[in-house]
């Protein structure tokens, strides 16, 4: 099989797996819903990209944004997929286990699947267990549990941390959009 015609299999392969549900269908945990007005794949560079309306669903977590890049290579571990999200903003969003939703949004939301770590910059946010954070950019290694938040350099604005109590009786899987 040539370079070229194996090339031509890879980002189809990606479309199938990443085909789209019909509205109101929840797909398996294990597979991956990207809905958009627009597809479109660059062979050469093994990334698919997704413009307009766009919402990608895979399992506990969802994605809402402008534009969506899906990086696939061999350089990206296990998963080999890097997902970049553009909006004004970029929505990010993951149920957590105890029922909770973890809630995220900037300008430019990247999201490295194997490494399960958020990269956000510009205009971010991250709302999770009553605790809001608002900086230029934020990082998050969401299997640690560690997030670094960082202002502006040119910025006198400050990262901005809110502690909102949590009530027992309000409805846990409450988020942002």
């Amino acid at each position: 099989m040539t370079n070229k015609f194996a090339h031509l299999l890879v980002i189809p392969s990606l479309f199938i797996a990443f085909a789209s549900f019909a509205e109101n269908t929840t797909p398996p945990a294990d597979q991956v819903s990207i809905s958009a007005d627009t597809q479109l794949a660059q062979l050469k560079d093994n990334i698919g990209i997704f413009e307009k309306n766009v919402e990608i669903i895979h399992g506990n977590r969802r994605i809402k944004a402008d534009r969506l890049e899906v990086h696939k290579r061999e350089d990206l571990g296990d998963n080999k997929q890097l997902l970049v999200a553009t909006g004004s903003p970029a929505y990010f969003e993951e149920k957590q286990t105890d029922g909770t939703v973890m809630s995220a949004s900037a300008d430019e939301v990247r999201y490295d699947v194997a490494k399960r770590y958020l990269t956000l910059v510009g205009n971010a946010q991250v709302t999770q267990a009553g605790q809001k954070i608002n900086a230029k950019s934020i990082t998050y290694d969401m299997d640690q549990q560690l997030i670094s938040a960082e202002k502006g350099a040119s910025s006198s604005d400050r990262v901005h941390t809110i502690l909102v109590p949590v009530d027992s009786k309000e409805d846990k899987s409450k988020g942002q959009p």
